[in-house]
């Protein structure tokens, strides 16, 4: 008979000693059989091994051997005039451009492979977040918002890290002039992660090995310039560097830069058509607010390693990742390393040099 007691295992053998009877006479009475108990020690417990990451999933870049495990991190980030030049995009796995009110742009720029210090400004939630965000999962720092865009962003699952909250890693520096100077400490930012929003992201596009692996490199056309008019106030543009082996990035014809005054670059370059629609919201001076619709489909251009290539997007639910799919019918490849992603309005376009 087995019996198992927390990680303890008793085995009880119960041995029958013969019994006599007599052939005449009364029967006399059965001696109890001898009971030995045997005791088995206590399995070895082996902890489970820690996880591992083989490469950093936002960039597909191999990870090393000491790789943290921690989640994605999401910072919406300010892109007029008065907030140039912003600080920590240059460490940025994945940046979103998208439109807002006034046909100016903003960013969410996502941390994973690497933390810089400081990144800002800071601002506002906007109605798109939450499908943008959700595959990614991890934490969303912001400052303000309409009240129910945050609590859409709740509503997804999403773990907010939030100023306005008093959520603990922000400040206010004299890099710029308010409303334009609210910067957050990322260390801290992630130090408030919960258990249920410490695990890595799952990947969010495909990657090749290396550069040349990449489908644009393998099987689309040279290019040295890709200009991207979203609206007539936001018009970025990506020349590729061979030598950096990267796009440099310019605000029309201004180097887009850090602080210190190096040229943001991506490895990556993916543009996707979307439709805009205006939401009955408007900002402080009564702009309307729009809202990207990224749970859709469309035409996209990617940009990889001085060649461009025409693809398919294609995003199916908030939880699902966007899909690039190229001329043939097959995923799309990109290179290992960052990707910035312009969410083009349907009347802009872009142009190839």
């Amino acid at each position: 008979m087995r019996a198992r007691l927390g990680r303890t295992a008793i085995i009880a053998t119960i041995v029958l000693a013969g019994m006599s009877l007599a052939a005449c006479g009364p029967a006399e009475a059965p001696t109890p059989p001898p009971v030995t108990a045997t005791v088995e020690p206590d399995a070895k417990v082996t902890a489970p091994e820690p996880p591992v990451l083989e490469f950093w999933p936002l960039t597909g870049l191999d990870a090393p051997a000491d790789a943290p495990i921690r989640p994605a991190l999401s910072v919406k980030i300010e892109n007029s005039t008065s907030a140039r030049p912003q600080t920590g995009l240059d460490s940025a796995d994945i940046v979103w451009e998208q439109i807002v009110e006034g046909g100016i742009s903003r960013y969410i720029a996502v941390y994973h492979s690497q933390v810089p210090d400081i990144v800002g400004p800071v601002r506002s939630v906007r109605p798109m977040d939450p499908n943008i965000i959700k595959p990614m999962g991890g934490l969303f720092a912001f400052s303000g918002g309409q009240a129910h865009y945050v609590a859409a962003v709740e509503a997804a699952g999403i773990q907010i890290v939030s100023s306005d909250r008093g959520d603990g890693g922000y400040f206010r520096s004299n890099q710029h002039a308010a409303p334009h100077n609210m910067y957050a400490n990322t260390p801290e930012l992630f130090g408030q992660a919960d258990p249920a929003h410490s695990t890595p992201p799952p990947p969010q596009f495909e990657y090749g090995m290396t550069l040349n692996e990449a489908t644009a490199v393998t099987t689309g056309a040279p290019a040295a310039v890709v200009d991207v008019f979203l609206t007539g106030i936001a018009n970025p543009n990506w020349t590729w560097d061979a030598g950096r082996g990267q796009w440099l990035r310019a605000e029309k014809s201004v180097p887009a830069t850090t602080p210190e005054g190096t040229q943001l670059g991506a490895t990556n370059v993916v543009v996707l058509r979307v439709e805009l629609v205006n939401t009955a919201d408007t900002d402080a001076i009564g702009s309307p607010v729009p809202e990207t619709i990224i749970i859709s489909s469309g035409e996209a251009l990617v940009a990889t390693g001085g060649h461009t290539i025409p693809a398919t997007w294609s995003k199916t639910s908030a939880e699902d990742v966007v899909t690039l799919t190229g001329p043939d019918g097959q995923p799309i490849l990109l290179a290992p390393g960052n990707t910035w992603i312009e969410l083009m309005p349907s009347n802009g376009h872009w142009t190839v040099s």
